[in-house]
């Protein structure tokens, strides 16, 4: 087994997220990995971050507002001068679990772009971008995917919206303030980011070389968290009650799933964007797999990061 290394998790305070951190935790002597988190500064961070040490990992924190990228680049010059003074082990994991679905498409991060394709996708490829030169191999770099990127009959009777994808500058730029917010609109942002992380995924790995492996885990439905927090009271009053329908996922069941993807030998082979739903190596939907698509989206990432780093925000 290859020693476990550091293992960087955002998104670490809730749901999915903090039960990966403490299914991480809880592992025994020489198989706990260190775990840097990277999230919201605050009691949140603080309280998984304690309660991690408290199972014997190594932790530290690293406070991010992942809305803002000059702050996410700061989290991996952090990450990076942690890594370098040996405060933790090397570098073997970056899981990118943060995520939300803003409820409102006109919404804009600080550096203009619209919130759910902006904390989904840009952030993520903006730190494992910064942090690629970070990792000591093997290593391995999990993305967190839905499937509601293509709409099956189930998702169709629920109203689930597929993604509608367009050039990724257009994905990225917030509504027109004349269009009303919608629910509508607000499932096709997030089903967008969605897509755009299978296609990210598999365009990444053809630049990481050997030694990095790309991965994307679903951690399958899971009504009742965080990610639809800004939804009218009486849709999540709706989710809660979904999420105690037996057999859907739970982030108690679905995190020590996340935690396996990051760090155990049997998921160690996969690689070119494998997408993993809960324990099954699932194969995507023919629309995932597109080279032009994935080669714009590079380029295109590209071009958004540079231009909210050229403007300092």
């Amino acid at each position: 087994m290859t020693e476990p290394g550091t293992v960087l998790i955002t998104g670490p305070t809730r749901n999915l997220g903090r039960r990966a951190v403490l299914a991480m935790a809880d592992r025994p002597d020489g198989r706990r990995p260190d775990l840097l988190l990277v999230g919201r500064a605050g009691r949140d961070l603080t309280a998984v971050a304690d309660e991690a040490r408290a199972h014997g990992a190594t932790v530290r924190e690293i406070g991010c507002d992942l809305s803002r990228l000059a702050d996410v680049r700061a989290a991996a010059d952090t990450a990076r001068e942690l890594l370098a003074a040996g405060a933790v082990r090397p570098l073997r994991a970056l899981v990118a679990n943060a995520g939300t679905m803003s409820t409102d498409t006109r919404q804009a991060s600080p550096d203009g772009y619209e919130m759910t394709f902006a904390v989904n996708f840009l952030a993520h490829a903006q730190l494992v971008g910064d942090l690629l030169d970070s990792f000591t191999a093997p290593a391995r770099v999990v993305l967190i995917g839905s499937n509601t990127y293509h709409a099956n009959f189930w998702r169709r009777l629920l109203g689930v919206a597929e993604a509608k994808w367009t050039d990724p500058v257009e994905l990225a730029r917030p509504a027109a303030r004349e269009q009303a917010p919608s629910m509508a609109a607000s499932g096709v942002a997030y089903s967008n980011a969605k897509l755009a992380i299978l296609y990210y995924a598999h365009e990444l790995q053809r630049h990481v070389g050997e030694g990095i492996t790309v991965s994307v885990f679903e951690p399958g439905w899971m009504p009742g968290t965080a990610l639809g927090r800004g939804a009218p009271a009486a849709a999540q009053a709706m989710s809660r009650a979904l999420g105690r329908v037996p057999g859907v996922s739970t982030p108690e069941r679905s995190g020590p799933l996340l935690a396996s993807m990051a760090l155990d030998d049997k998921w160690a082979h996969l690689r070119d964007g494998a997408f993993v739903v809960k324990t099954k190596l699932t194969e995507v939907q023919p629309v995932a797999h597109d080279r032009e698509r994935e080669r714009r989206l590079w380029e295109a990432t590209a071009e958004l990061l540079e231009r909210a780093g050229a403007s300092g925000s």
